[in-house]
């Protein structure tokens, strides 16, 4: 078995995210030694990078003011990980993206000589997909259209079935997503509430499947003004969008806890609607559009989540 020793010389090899996509080169005009970054610790603006590396490759630094050491991840929330962030963000990434089991990716990594286990995979989801899904939630504040699709979908929970509210716009992009245990007023309530604080407005209209908590949970959270319509034939594109996540957490069999339920089925639309192409309804847009749409945004997530770390 490969040790740790084995795996920084593997990865230092080439086998890193820069491997799977294109990646932003740097400026061949600017000094090695720019970096910039606040000291973790006190805020120092006066830090002095050191010679020496950590054991994974990353650059370390020396605050003058408070006079201690520190390197690019600390106080992120990949400090003290064992793999590089490369790693553990991809790993994330196409257990959200792909219908791939915790076993499957650790085999996966492993044929790249990345060793760890199917419970590390479990770990990294738990700890970071919910930090991926804040990142792209905070993005679409202010994105969404005036005319909201609202609808239910079934997500089985440790034997039991429990509510994914999920709301779509005109042109099918993501509004918001919430799972409860509970298809109720409280629920419907709590849902639009939390759509409108994420996209920073309500809606001129809703259209849903004429369920009896709707009328009353639109006019109490988003104001007599908003018209409701009823007609399921309105919302048979929200029904199909069902389908995704549907599909993708069959092969799990379900979900243990209702907690893991929902960081799942929140971070896997967050991800689903950044990477799909943006296009408005019945626009064509060609596969080679979509594959180069699709490789810029991987990139640009990337380095998004690496900057908010």
């Amino acid at each position: 078995m490969k040790t740790n020793e084995g795996f920084c010389q593997n990865w230092e090899e080439g086998l890193s995210w820069r491997s799977f996509v294109r990646y932003p080169q740097k400026n061949k005009n600017s000094s090695e030694k720019e970096y910039f970054m606040n000291c973790p610790h006190c805020t120092s603006t006066t830090i002095k990078e050191q010679t020496q590396k950590t054991t994974l490759g990353y650059r370390t630094f020396r605050c003058p003011a408070c006079k201690r050491l520190f390197n690019e991840r600390t106080g992120t929330p990949f400090n003290f990980l064992e793999y590089p962030t490369d790693v553990v963000l991809l790993v994330v990434l196409w257990r959200l993206r792909y219908k791939l089991s915790l076993r499957d990716l650790a085999e996966m990594f492993l044929e790249r000589g990345l060793v760890f286990t199917h419970e590390t995979v479990r770990e990294w989801e738990t700890r970071f997909a919910p930090f991926i899904a804040e990142q792209l939630r905070a993005r679409r504040h202010g994105h969404a259209g005036t005319s909201w699709h609202v609808d239910e979908t079934y997500i089985k929970v440790h034997g039991k079935w429990c509510y994914l509210y999920r709301a779509i716009d005109h042109d099918g992009h993501l509004v918001d997503s919430m799972l409860s245990e509970k298809r109720n007023m409280e629920a419907a309530q709590r849902f639009f509430n939390q759509a409108v604080a994420v996209v920073g407005h309500a809606p001129e209209s809703v259209t849903t499947d004429g369920h009896r908590s709707y009328p009353r949970a639109i006019r109490e959270t988003m104001g007599n003004h908003v018209r409701h319509r009823t007609n399921k034939y309105l919302n048979n594109r929200l029904e199909q969008d069902h389908r995704d996540i549907k599909q993708q957490y069959y092969p799990m069999h379900g979900f243990g806890t209702f907690e893991a339920a929902a960081r799942f089925c929140s971070a896997f639309d967050e991800l689903r609607n950044y990477l799909r192409p943006r296009s408005i309804t019945g626009e064509s847009i060609s596969l080679s559009e979509r594959r180069r749409a699709f490789l810029d945004r991987l990139v640009a997530l990337q380095a998004l989540l690496q900057a908010a770390s």
